[in-house]
């Protein structure tokens, strides 16, 4: 294997003497890269099949970089000293810097400097602090960096929602022009191809083209093997049954664990960006297998992967043809008046909206309500704020008047680019520039399993409420009622996680203290949007905050409230059981009118998206 070495103070030349690589060495280094042609047709073929789409999804408008500018040059005008400040200040540690960079070449000592420069997890290969190639380019770009941000933040007199959009898409910049994303300035992308005789750069090509492939020349970077799942076999493995189906939703009814199970069902209802199985990914983690071990009988709603043909589906079809005909057919299979409901994310949104129709309507018949992660107030769109503006959704709103629905590559990629070093530039490095296979990981798995949302429904979800904050505002007009947050009134206990980036805790803590219900529980777990929610008891990991009094701010909510060890599922047990009735014998899935119609996990979740 050769190895990349930065030499001795003699000033030798990196590799020199035996870590030259052998003839036979370079032939093979040479048919491995030949390879590179017959590929690079495959690439010209797949991308010759991508779909254009409108660039406004893709950036903002240059409006926004045109008020930057017009602020940066008014605030110059005004403030000379602290702009010219800033810049000697840049220009100093740039020409300070790469005049270091020529003494040490002028010494003869081939070596960085003694101060490798500040740490950053991106940098943990020794030869970004040893190599001074790798060095000069890691701390120059640290310098760039910084004076983005620095420019950034020199902008005055521009609108917050403007200034937060203008800070995100030039953090975006800078993170995209990290060295680490190029294979000439990455010496782990360098010494594996080298060590590999260039069979890395290869299957980094095949797996680029195999993503590229997948989504018809749209490059969605493969966070997981997909060969290493079999649905119902080593993922979504809870025993159960498809009880009834309908154009919306597959209804799956699980089976008992325990003799007996609690008289009122339980209905979960996941969100329809992604799948159900997030809560059934494997049995140590699985909430709807631990809720059957609870004595509950527990049912899911797994929705379908719409396409075109979905195009007029709105916010009403999910309330009527979802909601609310999936807690009629569990009151018909159970037998009972009264269910429990649990909402998770943007169906915890829907499910509020349901609750205001049905108490318009004058049906009791939800016993509780559940929201995991669930945003009902939105007059603080959060990291959202970039994409939630009129050039973006003006765009999206476009692509949808095109085909009928939103594609899900683009609803992932905009999640995605949230926490772009981990979920974009790292998994790219591994995959095209390593050669790496990605790993066997079944939260990634599910994390790119992604479906399409009907057109109609994406623009009502974006423009009322995520916009227009219609609910929590003045409240949204939808099937004949205005629908208002204050109309719920049933008991209802919330959870929301600390770090979650999509449905912030306060944000979520806002929109329950907002609701008409007398009984209110708030439940705050530490982590993030997924893995705060699947926290099961057994891994003994994240902790959670309680605390009664829902009239205090957030921050005092929490600083006053009480911490718990360990997971929340035994604590929301706690409160779930009092709401569930009396015991009963355990009851099988299906009944003389529901037939078994599939084993779950069902059909409907095998859709892919296109």
């Amino acid at each position: 294997m050769v190895k990349m070495t930065t030499g001795d103070d003699s000033g030798t030349p990196p590799g020199d003497g035996a870590d030259h690589p052998t003839g036979e060495s370079l032939d093979r280094l040479t048919e491995n890269l030949a390879t590179v042609e017959t590929l690079t047709k495959r690439l010209v073929e797949v991308m010759s099949r991508r779909k254009p789409h409108s660039p406004s999804i893709d950036a903002p408008s240059q409006e926004l970089f045109a008020k930057a500018a017009s602020a940066y040059w008014t605030e110059m005008v005004h403030n000379p000293a602290k702009i010219f400040e800033h810049q000697l200040s840049f220009w100093s540690s740039s020409v300070k810097h790469f005049m270091e960079a020529q003494q040490a070449l002028a010494s003869g000592k081939f070596k960085a400097p003694e101060d490798p420069g500040p740490r950053d997890p991106r940098f943990k290969n020794p030869l970004w602090d040893t190599h001074p190639y790798f060095n000069f380019l890691k701390q120059q770009y640290l310098i760039n960096a910084q004076g983005i941000r620095q420019a950034v933040e020199d902008v005055a007199d521009l609108d917050p929602v403007e200034k937060k959009r203008l800070n995100y898409f030039a953090g975006q910049i800078v993170e995209m022009m990290s060295p680490t994303n190029f294979l000439a300035t990455n010496p782990d992308a360098l010494e594996r191809a080298v060590a590999t005789e260039g069979m890395s750069l290869v299957k980094g090509l095949e797996n680029l083209i195999a993503d590229l492939e997948a989504h018809d020349g749209e490059l969605v970077v493969r966070l997981a093997d997909d060969t290493a799942f079999e649905m119902g076999n080593n993922i979504a493995t809870t025993p159960g049954s498809v009880v009834f189906r309908n154009r919306m939703l597959e209804l799956i009814q699980y089976k008992p664990a325990t003799e007996t199970v609690k008289e009122i069902p339980l209905l979960i209802v996941p969100p329809w960006i992604n799948k159900f199985y997030i809560l059934d990914l494997k049995a140590q983690n699985s909430l709807i297998k631990w809720l059957t071990e609870q004595g509950y009988t527990v049912f899911v709603v797994s929705w379908v992967n719409p396409d075109e043909n979905y195009a007029d589906v709105g916010m009403e079809e999910y309330v009527e043809e979802g909601f609310l005909t999936a807690m009629g057919e569990v009151r018909k299979i159970c037998g009972t008046k009264k269910l429990n409901v649990v909402g998770y994310c943007i169906a915890g949104t829907t499910l509020a909206l349901t609750l205001s129709l049905m108490k318009k309507r004058g049906d009791d018949s939800v016993n509780s309500a559940t929201f995991f992660t669930a945003l009902t107030d939105f007059s603080d769109q959060g990291e959202f704020t970039p994409f939630l503006q009129n050039d973006f959704v003006d765009g999206i709103q476009g692509e949808i008047e095109k085909d009928g629905y939103l594609p899900s590559y683009l609803m992932s990629r905009t999640f995605s680019f949230l926490r772009a070093n981990d979920l974009v530039y790292q998994p790219a490095i591994r995959n095209y520039m390593l050669g790496e296979t990605p790993p066997a990981f079944d939260l990634l798995y599910w994390n790119g399993d992604g479906t399409n949302l009907p057109g109609k429904m994406a623009v009502q979800y974006l423009r009322q409420l995520c916009q227009g904050n219609a609910f929590s505002g003045d409240g949204l007009d939808l099937m004949g009622q205005r629908l208002h947050i204050k109309d719920m009134d049933v008991p209802l206990c919330a959870i929301a996680c600390e770090t979650d980036h999509i449905a912030p805790w306060k944000d979520s803590y806002r929109g329950v203290q907002m609701m008409g219900s007398n009984d209110r529980t708030f439940i705050m777990t530490q982590s993030g949007h997924i893995a705060g929610i699947v926290n099961p008891p057994s891994k003994k990991k994240y902790g959670h905050y309680i605390n009664p009094d829902m009239t205090l701010d957030p921050d005092t909510w929490k600083d006053t409230g009480t911490f718990h060890e360990g997971s929340w599922w035994p604590t929301w047990d706690a409160w779930l059981r009092p709401q569930s009735g009396r015991d009963v014998p355990a009851r099988e899935p299906g009944d003389s009118t529901h037939p078994v119609l599939a084993p779950a996990p069902g059909t409907y979740v095998a859709i892919k998206a296109r």
